[in-house]
């Protein structure tokens, strides 16, 4: 179910004043809006009630500022997607932990094989820069890689030799 304020907000967003307005709140605060956006004063006032009622400006003393969080509040408000068998995993794409269960590393490692392109060659040292994006102990996760048939190394080259495609 999609939240109510999305769109309300992207309504306010489709609504000229209300973008010129909001706009002008972000890029010259503390100007005086009617100035910044060539709206009349009504037109001023009327932009800044729906923008506050939607969340996106309030009253800040004797003025008024722009409340970009509110994109954030909605956007954790978007339902996720189910989670999938490697979220237990990873975090932001990174490995929390390596599997010690077959079934589980092998998924894992599936993952992982695919930031090296079937084909290229790759010396130890850029292998090592690519794994350390995922976990730190890159050398357990290059030794996996190999050891389960991902990776193929020879005189300190590897390719991929493995996983889905």
């Amino acid at each position: 179910m999609i939240d109510k304020r999305i769109p309300r907000v992207l309504g306010l967003l489709g609504q000229e004043d209300t973008l010129r307005v909001l706009s002008g709140l972000v890029l010259r605060p503390g100007e005086p809006l009617g100035q910044v956006t060539g709206l009349g004063p009504d037109e001023v006032a009327r932009a800044l009630g729906r923008l506050e009622r939607g969340g996106l400006a309030v009253r800040d003393g004797d003025g008024w500022r722009a409340r970009p969080e509110a994109f954030r509040d909605l956007l954790r408000a978007v339902p996720a997607e189910p989670a999938g068998p490697l979220d237990a995993f990873l975090v932001d794409g990174r490995l929390v932990s390596i599997p010690t269960k077959r079934a589980k590393r092998l998924m894992v490692l599936d993952y992982v094989s695919q930031v090296f392109e079937v084909g290229t060659r790759y010396p130890e040292k850029e292998v090592d820069v690519a794994l350390r994006a995922f976990h730190d102990d890159h050398a357990a996760l290059r030794r996996y890689l190999v050891d389960e048939g991902f990776l193929t190394r020879e005189d300190g080259v590897y390719w991929r030799s493995g996983g889905t495609v």
